[in-house]
């Protein structure tokens, strides 16, 4: 994978997760780090779109969670950008979204620290010259390194 996939237009990153939407399995976490306009929800709009949620989709920022059930799964989109601290997060209960059989993205998931699940897929985006790059910090399975390899 190299230097990351570049995805150069907001066009781009919207398919870009559609189709990793596909390769996504029930309880599938997504952790999207990088800086403010750097494409995390824009990902995120793909992403819903690949599941068939068709509903506007924008970050939760000052809620934490917004939750879409008319797609294939459930899609749990949370926003910790404004939390102040770790506990907050998990005083709320909101770790039990992590097991409800849909798919979670979560921006900004460093606020949560090393709590997070171990079987999150990290995706790093940063801006590019033209457009942004992400890079995969995390492993992840066979089907979803398939995906990758096509795709760049």
């Amino acid at each position: 994978m190299g230097g990351g996939i570049v995805l150069s237009s907001l066009e781009e990153t919207h398919r870009f997760g559609e189709a990793l939407a596909c390769c996504l399995k029930p309880n599938a976490i997504l952790a999207l780090s990088g800086d403010l306009g750097s494409g995390k929800t824009s990902f995120v709009q793909g992403v819903a779109k690949g599941l068939g949620i068709f509903s506007p989709i924008q970050s939760p920022t000052f809620i934490y969670l917004n939750v879409y059930e008319e797609g294939k799964v459930p899609f749990y989109h949370f926003d910790l950008y404004r939390l102040k601290n770790e506990s907050d997060f998990w005083n709320m209960g909101f770790e039990e979204y992590f097991e409800k059989g849909g798919i979670t993205a979560i921006e900004w998931p460093e606020k949560l620290g090393e709590t997070l699940p171990k079987h999150c897929l990290f995706l790093q985006f940063s801006h590019a010259e033209k457009g942004r790059i992400i890079h995969f910090p995390s492993s992840f399975d066979s089907e979803m390194l398939d995906f990758l390899k096509k795709w760049h």
